[in-house]
């Protein structure tokens, strides 16, 4: 007997061309964990700007409503993918308000005091991810384009917004090598007001002082 096409089951294609698991995974750990893989692979292609939620979710086999359960948006999610144990909301809320000839002092203080918390590991396990390999290092420059140069130089910046942005970039991700990947004494146990009058001057000329 010949089955009706109520009794025949279907696969329906994603909107990424990809055939869709039936049915959705239930909305446990294991989804954000499935969110999380997707999204990786999704902005390391695409980009910050043409990945889609739709899309990630898609990836990851489950509603795209799940990503609003598990990170809130697409920015959040962008920033778990990356392992970064900051919310950059946060930090901008603690960085940019003040005199904008204070920004240097603030930033390095704030970096201090999140990476310092975590005793450095992540940073540490970041960077060197980022050195080994091209998605986190692509997944890395969207990171600081948007939430560096776009939101932090950009609000101070006289010009060549982004060739600032990359000199602070410069600055601190050197910072973090010496200090907690090499941990090169005596900046690896510098105390934070030792660190700040050090580096907060160079950086500050980057933010907002003659670069000839």
């Amino acid at each position: 007997m010949v089955g009706t096409s109520q009794d025949i089951e279907t696969n329906p294609v994603s909107p990424s061309g990809r055939a869709r698991p039936r049915g959705r995974r239930p909305g446990g750990s294991d989804t954000r964990a499935q969110l999380l893989e997707a999204a990786r692979v999704e902005f390391a292609e695409r980009g910050y700007d043409g990945a889609t939620v739709r899309v990630i979710a898609d990836r990851a086999g489950v509603d795209p409503a799940m990503v609003n359960h598990w990170f809130g948006s697409k920015e959040a999610l962008f920033v778990a993918s990356l392992e970064v144990p900051l919310d950059p909301d946060q930090l901008m809320r603690k960085v940019l308000p003040g005199p904008a000839d204070e920004l240097g002092v603030r930033i390095v203080r704030n970096f201090l005091a999140v990476w310092d918390a975590t005793g450095g590991r992540p940073l540490a396990t970041l960077v060197r991810s980022v050195a080994s390999h091209e998605s986190a290092a692509r997944l890395m420059r969207q990171f600081v384009g948007r939430m560096v140069v776009g939101r932090i130089v950009g609000s101070v910046a006289p010009d060549r917004t982004e060739l600032r942005g990359a000199l602070v970039g410069s600055q601190m991700v050197g910072l973090a090598m010496m200090r907690y990947v090499l941990r090169l004494e005596p900046l690896a146990s510098a105390d934070h007001d030792t660190v700040v009058a050090a580096v907060a001057p160079n950086l500050q000329r980057y933010l907002t002082g003659p670069l000839d």
